[in-house]
């Protein structure tokens, strides 16, 4: 029996996008069908819909309205297609957290990442791909099921010491330039590859598989790649 071949998954995304954590879900059942086959490494890289968001954000539903020009009827349909592409996909965006004395939740909200990043390429380089995997998981979580402030840098060492990331080694990361260059270099490889809309994903830093797909999508194009990889190899000059 042959043993599984080894790929690295690099995947460009964000934490406000929705299809970035319906996207991975789909990835993660396609490579739970592959164990025999895949072995794989699964790393984030920075992204940013919003960079222009203000400090104090701005309300998911009149976001996507003033951004993509959409009526409040077909944002709301939009928002129930999404939901249940997600439940289908085996990840709810179900409120999950305390709610006022009215018993209403908090306002869905979208904010500026740029802070969730610096702490997702610290964690790569610092403590691996499976950690990084886990805290993206994490800041998933945060925002669409607790609708915490993304933005905020005690929440972000919040969800970085949910995960085993001590909080001090966190809070550094946040204010450190190099970090910060990092985030900047990986969003000019975005552009460089001509990812304008997330996820993306990379496999083995040269084919891309674009959007959220389903399982039977990733798998088949994960053995396409390693098919190819092989016959390229067998064909190589001894």
């Amino acid at each position: 029996m042959s043993k599984p071949v080894p790929v690295t998954v690099d995947i460009w995304s964000d934490v406000m996008c929705p299809w970035c954590v319906i996207g991975h879900n789909q990835l993660e059942t396609a490579l739970a069908g592959m164990q025999d086959e895949v072995s794989a490494t699964v790393r984030f890289h920075p992204f940013e819909l919003n960079p222009d968001m203000p400090e104090n954000g701005e309300e998911s539903a009149a976001h996507i309205q003033r951004k993509y020009g959409r009526t409040p009827e077909q944002a709301a349909d939009a928002r129930g297609r999404m939901a249940q592409a997600a439940e289908a996909a085996g990840y709810s965006f179900s409120y999950t957290g305390a709610k006022d004395e009215g018993g209403e939740a908090p306002p869905a909200m979208m904010w500026n990442t740029r802070l969730a990043h610096r702490l997702l390429v610290y964690v790569l380089r610092e403590h691996g791909a499976k950690m990084q995997v886990k805290l993206k998981r994490a800041l998933f979580d945060a925002h669409f099921q607790q609708r915490r402030r993304m933005n905020d840098p005690t929440v972000l060492t919040e969800v970085a010491a949910s995960v085993g990331i001590n909080r001090a080694e966190a809070a550094a990361a946040l204010n450190d330039p190099e970090i910060d260059a990092i985030v900047e270099a990986g969003e000019q490889q975005a552009w460089d590859w001509n990812i304008s809309g997330v996820p993306a994903m990379i496999v083995n830093g040269k084919y891309m598989i674009p959007g959220a797909q389903d399982p039977a999508t990733y798998a088949n194009m994960l053995r396409r790649v390693i098919a190819k990889e092989a016959a390229q190899a067998a064909a190589a000059p001894a």
